[in-house]
């Protein structure tokens, strides 16, 4: 079994709420995750932290979670949040038209 889908089933067996424990960021300074604004991170700094989230065995967790909550800052699972903003737009429009 590989690494990433032993990640996977670990997950599923614990419910699907332990993944954080498993995130590639957990080792990294979370300053690079959470630039003070949009205006002042530099695109290498968003590169690099898109970088370790490249290597997150769970990645699609992270970003499920982040959509989910409605997180308006950082990057999670490999997005900014111009990035989900732009990705839940659609849902939101779907929601509040009916």
């Amino acid at each position: 079994m590989q690494q990433h889908d032993l990640a996977l089933l670990l997950i599923e067996l614990s419910g699907g709420g332990q993944w954080k424990p498993l995130a590639a960021c957990g080792s990294a300074d979370p300053d690079l995750f959470f630039p003070v604004s949009a205006a002042g991170c530099n695109d290498a700094q968003v590169a690099e932290a898109k970088a370790v989230c490249a290597t997150c065995l769970v990645r699609r967790q992270c970003l499920d979670f982040a959509i989910r909550t409605r997180q308006m800052h950082g990057i999670w699972g490999g997005t900014t949040a111009e990035e989900r903003y732009a990705a839940i737009r659609p849902e939101l429009h779907t929601v509040l038209t009916g």
